[in-house]
């Protein structure tokens, strides 16, 4: 257990909400709407983590069986933005015991936030549609800054917003992306065995604590209220 822990940093995609099945949806209308072979929900799940341009990026790289060209993709971007708005919130769902976690660390004290590589305009709407928004005292998106996991500037931006020392902010998440911006910025990091993470099991990334249910996080970072 970590006691000096002040605040924790959750990743959203597989670790807090289930969204491969609005991103599958998403991603098939996008393909078909371009004249591209299709792709399973089972791809999607080894494709997410390093934010829309790259998920689509690799759903057109194995439809052509070949690298997308920038101008191919800088096309399709807009096709797969409208199509993933159109599908936000419809198919996706909350991970089990998430609501009675993030109530029982807020009531605790625990400053949290949302640092996530998804744009931010789609971030926010899936956070009020599922009831968690007022946890989080602050919430970055993929676009926020000028980097993104597994660069560690999100999370430095929280130890400098927040005045925190590096053992006071943990980082939750189920991606090698989470545990690698964590090991970067010199925090803490618990890494989860349910969401997206390449079919790699997440313990190859080294986080300092794994976990196979989201409830499990309270036997690192007891609330003391």
């Amino acid at each position: 257990m970590w006691d000096k822990i002040k605040a924790i940093a959750f990743d959203l995609d597989g670790t807090l909400i289930d969204s491969v099945p609005d991103l599958t949806v998403a991603t098939q209308e996008a393909l078909a709407e371009l004249g591209l072979k299709s792709c399973s929900e089972a791809q999607v799940r080894t494709w997410v983590g390093n934010g829309a341009e790259m998920l689509m990026r690799r759903a057109m790289s194995h439809a052509l069986g070949t690298d997308v060209e920038q101008t191919a993709l800088d096309t399709a971007m807009p096709i797969f933005m409208h199509h993933y708005q159109e599908n936000l919130e419809k198919h996706s769902a909350l991970y089990s015991d998430v609501h009675q976690v993030l109530q029982t660390l807020f009531d605790a004290g625990f400053k949290l936030a949302v640092v996530t590589n998804k744009p931010y305009r789609f971030t926010m709407p899936l956070l009020k549609a599922f009831g968690i928004n007022d946890f989080f005292s602050l919430v970055l998106g993929g676009d926020t800054l000028a980097k993104m996991k597994p660069d560690p500037l999100p999370l430095q931006h929280l130890l400098h917003e927040w005045q925190l020392e590096k053992t006071e902010l943990l980082m939750v998440g189920d991606s090698k992306n989470d545990i690698l911006a964590a090991k970067a910025a010199g925090i803490a990091s618990i890494g989860l065995t349910y969401g997206y993470n390449y079919g790699e099991d997440i313990g190859l990334s080294g986080p300092d604590a794994v976990c196979g249910q989201f409830s499990e996080i309270l036997n690192w970072v007891k609330p003391t209220k």
